[in-house]
């Protein structure tokens, strides 16, 4: 039974080690005085992420860099500024993902071309990226400058197709492996793909330094213009000179510390995930109505889990259906943090079913978090102006789809209870 004192279950909160690294990394740091944007922390995680996202699984290595940074959003931006994006480019980006996906092109003035997703993984269709690329050369004259593939939930993507038809049109991929950290394609790490891969370690991340990402830099010297970029773009002079725009983005020292401790738990987190996803998958089998999203057969795909995701049948009736949506939220739902913006309804245009948001409170009540997946970026209101190019998947999935609990913090007595929790709630 989840007990009292967890409220909510936390989708993927992440615990430090039992060795207490991260306490001893962190006073490091304040007892050197290294309480800044740089230090031995910061170079040592650096290392540390590189190490494990040059392993391939066969033994082989690469040679990838590893830049840390303030937020996996500020990978993105600064991966889209070292391919040369700027203003009225357009770059192809999955539309079934996190806002921070598709926010940093607009940053730059630049405009996001949504790519709709395959069924099986859920993540971007590489047929459609493919018409998506020769449809926009014929109407602008010129390639999207990048492309962006995302790891939802963990899964991989399809990375030999997505690479090859980059390859063939000239066009860099940055990969967004943000839920995707210790996920392999064909015994690959994924981030290590594309020119650049794109890394978080948000608190719901497979390791946490409580905010903060990496960018995996294929080039050394992707990897010093990004560090570059970070640290507000000095040239070299004694005095404060600039001929770029720079940011202040790079990881603190503090944080560094405790992703060092981090990365002693990462396989062992990436082994309970998987292993909660295998228990979830048994426990539901016989559960008809709900179908638990699993990675294709085929051997090359190796996802983290990070969330376990379910569709949920539409004719299904949930325990207090009636009620959906008849009130406005009013406060931050879930995991959810910062300050929302009121709203005077409580639907939009596109929505989960009935059914898949009782559920949400249902579970709620039962002190366990069960989220709705991303909503497409392409039915945003905010992208509402923006070019698609849609099968309607990801739509699809987003009215039936559901998010469970998977973090280290979820026991297999817990896994038991939320499942029995979900046969109650289905009205028989």
């Amino acid at each position: 039974m989840l007990t009292e004192e967890r409220k909510t279950i936390y989708l993927c909160l992440a615990h430090m080690s039992e060795e207490g690294y991260e306490q001893k990394y962190v006073k490091e740091a304040f007892d050197t005085n290294w309480v800044v944007p740089m230090g031995p922390n910061v170079n040592a995680f650096e290392q540390n992420l590189a190490d494990f996202a040059n392993a391939n699984s066969d033994g082989s290595k690469l040679d990838r860099k590893v830049v840390c940074l303030s937020a996996g959003t500020a990978a993105l931006h600064l991966a889209l500024i070292a391919c040369g994006v700027q203003h009225d480019h357009e770059v192809c980006v999955q539309s079934f993902t996190f806002c921070a996906s598709s926010h940093p092109i607009t940053y730059l003035g630049a405009k996001p071309v949504f790519i709709d997703s395959e069924r099986d993984t859920w993540n971007m269709d590489p047929e459609l990226l493919e018409k998506a690329i020769l449809d926009r050369k014929e109407k602008t004259g010129e390639y999207p400058k990048a492309i962006i593939p995302v790891a939802l939930y963990g899964m991989p993507y399809d990375c030999e197709r997505i690479m090859a038809i980059a390859n063939k049109y000239g066009i860099p991929v940055i990969e967004d492996a943000a839920e995707g950290m210790g996920s392999r394609f064909n015994g690959q790490v994924l981030g290590t793909f594309g020119r650049f891969g794109v890394l978080s370690f948000n608190g719901n991340k497979m390791i946490t330094t409580s905010g903060g990402g990496a960018l995996i830099c294929q080039k050394k010297e992707d990897a010093n213009n990004v560090m570059w970029h970070a640290t507000q773009a000095r040239d070299a002079y004694p005095y404060y000179q600039h001929t770029e725009i720079g940011y202040n983005y790079r990881m603190s020292n503090v944080c560094a510390g405790i992703g060092r401790g981090q990365m002693t738990v990462l396989d062992a987190h990436i082994a309970h995930h998987k292993h909660v996803q295998s228990l979830y998958e048994d426990l539901l089998k016989d559960v008809p109505e709900v179908h638990i999203h699993k990675q294709p057969a085929d051997p090359r795909y190796d996802a983290n889990f990070w969330l376990c995701a379910a569709t949920l049948d539409a004719d299904v009736k949930i325990k207090g259906q009636e009620n959906a949506y008849k009130e406005v939220i009013q406060t931050a739902v879930g995991g959810a943090a910062g300050v929302i913006k009121a709203v005077d309804n409580a639907v939009t245009d596109c929505q989960p079913n009935e059914n898949v948001e009782a559920l949400r409170v249902f579970m709620l009540g039962k002190k366990v978090e069960c989220r709705p997946v991303w909503k497409p970026m392409h039915k945003q209101p905010i992208y509402a102006d923006a070019v698609a190019y849609t099968n309607g998947v990801s739509e699809e999935i987003f009215k039936v789809g559901f998010c469970l609990p998977a973090g280290p913090y979820v026991s297999d007595d817990d896994v038991r209870y939320i499942v029995d929790c979900i046969r109650e709630a289905i009205v028989k």
